[in-house]
């Protein structure tokens, strides 16, 4: 079996709290001896392993310990307890500034952090180049970080980090701060760095990243393990209970529309078959009881064909009163990132309420543009509220997965975006004289 690159066996990290700084002097006074503290787990007893060339994801809410994690692989935190062992050169990229001395210009802080990651100054000198040409920081390279924005330190401490060869690549919210141009550099990079082996640890509230980046994924809680597994049943999970809190907290917050100005519609053919559930989570107060995909004639899609027209068909039923129902569904390519989605009210059409038992059927009319051809999922929701304030009844993760047909020409790219050329004007270079030449007489 391979070794693996990083473990973490029973670690905590603790904390001292004191009720104020008396407290603090107190304890000092007594010579440790009295304590005027509790002890505050920023991580309980974390054990995991990490393989060699694996991106592991780490996903939690802010306080959760996801951090503090990083900062102990990094060197920089200790545990309290447990043992942790790490194999390999570590390049972190963890809070701004980390690692940096404001007052030493940004070359000084190249040769420093790349000197305290191992490297001679013969390696440093060789690598300087590469690092402040993809840092782009012009001539601030040789001004005190401490006058440097937040993105350009962050921009250095990237640059810094991919080019010292690690063997295991720590990154934390910290490109969060980034312009759209640098970011999506370094998220190219980063899949650079996963493709040629480095062990990477991710820690992002930015799930399409994570899908698209972890092999496996992490979610912490107050410290603890809450759930480890496959990145895409993770996340998932991690998400239905985020969109559960976020119920909670708006059940006393959300004030509902009594009225409504529609009659009742007469619902459709009723669809009561739900192809696959990889996980489905909600309220309860409703719930979804069937989904299809048919085209324009009404018969089943079995492959998705670029440029047509199909009918995603949703059908619902009330457990309990909905004033504001909301019927949708979001579209996922192959990597589980979410593609596309809309719903009844971003349509800006207004469901009638709904009585406990009552079943309505929806239909999506959808013009698919021409796509890349892969693999699409299909998840439909039905939730109670409005847009910016609702809550989710019954969610259903990838209820129906159908493949993309090939498309009439080449996709660039994920979509070919439709668009009109038109030749807006022509210079043509004037064609040489030709000397006048006397006809031959014969």
């Amino acid at each position: 079996m391979a070794q693996s690159i990083v473990e973490f066996r029973g670690v905590s990290k603790n904390y001292p709290i004191y009720a104020s700084p008396s407290a603090r002097l107190k304890e000092l006074l007594c010579l440790n001896r009295v304590s005027f503290h509790h002890d505050f787990a920023a991580l309980d007893n974390i054990s995991f392993e990490i393989q060699r060339g694996e991106t592991f994801c780490i996903v939690g809410e802010n306080g959760s310990g996801k951090s503090t994690l990083l900062q102990i692989v990094a060197g920089i935190l200790h545990p309290s307890k447990g043992d942790v062992t790490v194999r390999g050169r570590v390049a972190a990229l963890l809070e701004l500034g980390t690692g940096f001395n404001p007052e030493f210009t940004g070359r000084q802080n190249v040769y420093m952090n790349a000197a305290i990651l191992g490297l001679s100054r013969q390696e440093i000198d060789a690598k300087f180049s590469q690092i402040e040409e993809y840092a782009e920081i012009g001539a601030f390279i040789d001004q005190p970080v401490k006058t440097y924005s937040s993105g350009m330190a962050v921009r250095l401490a990237f640059s810094v980090a991919i080019h010292v060869e690690p063997e295991i690549l720590l990154v934390d919210e910290a490109l969060s701060v980034g312009d759209i141009y640098f970011r999506q550099r370094c998220m190219r990079k980063v899949h650079e760095l996963r493709d040629a082996g480095v062990t990477i640890l991710f820690v992002s509230h930015a799930i399409a990243e994570v899908k698209a980046l972890g092999d496996r994924a992490m979610w912490l809680e107050a410290g603890r393990i809450k759930d480890i597994g496959s990145t895409d049943a993770v996340v998932t999970r991690y998400m239905a209970a985020m969109v559960e809190k976020d119920n909670v907290y708006l059940a006393g917050t959300h004030r509902r529309v009594q009225d409504s100005p529609h009659e009742p519609v007469k619902a459709p053919e009723i669809v009561e078959t739900i192809p696959n559930i990889d996980h489905r989570f909600g309220d309860g107060r409703a719930e979804i009881i069937g989904i299809a995909i048919q085209d324009a004639a009404g018969q089943p899609v079995y492959v998705l064909e670029t440029s047509s027209t199909i009918v995603v068909r949703i059908s619902v039923r009330a457990i309990e009163d909905l004033t504001l129902p909301i019927v949708g569904f979001m579209m996922r390519n192959h990597i589980g990132l979410d593609f596309a989605g809309t719903n009844t009210s971003r349509e800006a059409f207004d469901l009638p309420p709904m009585a406990a038992g009552d079943i309505y059927t929806v239909d999506f009319h959808v013009q698919l543009p021409e796509l890349y051809p892969s693999a699409f999922s299909f998840s439909p929701a039905i939730a109670d509220g409005t847009l910016h304030s609702y809550r989710t009844c019954d969610w259903v993760d990838n209820a129906i997965v159908l493949q993309m047909g090939p498309a009439d020409g080449e996709v660039y790219g994920h979509i070919h975006l439709p668009c009109r050329v038109e030749l807006n004007r022509r210079l043509t270079a004037q064609p040489p004289m030709l000397s006048h030449v006397e006809p031959a007489v014969g």
